[in-house]
C-alpha cells in the first residue's frame, strides 16, 4: 500500500516543476492518486479492513480539496492534470 521511492520520484519528475518539487498541488494530487489506487486494490482483497477504509476516505478528501484549490488557482493546469491522471470531475 505504500508508494515506493522510485514510484514517487517518477511521479515528481512527471508532474512536478523540477526534480525536488514535492509541494505543488499537481504533484501532491498525482502522489495521492497513486496511493488511493493502491489502497483501493488492498480493500478489494480485504473487505473488512475498516481502518484502511477510513484512511482511504481521508486521502480522497485531501485529494478533492487539492483539486478544488488547483481548479481555482490554475484551471488550465487542473484540466491537463485530470486528463493525464484519468480522473473525472
Amino acid at each position: 500500500m505504500a508508494i515506493t521511492t522510485e514510484e514517487k520520484k517518477k511521479l515528481i519528475g512527471q508532474y512536478g516543476r523540477d526534480e525536488v518539487d514535492t509541494g505543488s498541488a499537481a504533484t501532491q494530487i498525482a502522489i495521492l492518486t497513486e496511493h488511493i489506487s493502491n489502497l483501493t486494490a488492498h480493500l478489494q482483497r480485504h473487505k473488512k479492513d475498516f481502518g484502511s477504509r477510513r484512511g482511504l476516505l481521508r486521502l480522497i478528501g485531501r485529494r478533492r480539496r487539492l483539486q478544488n484549490y488547483l481548479k481555482r488557482a490554475n484551471p488550465d493546469e487542473y484540466a491537463e492534470l485530470i486528463k493525464n491522471l484519468g480522473l473525472r470531475r
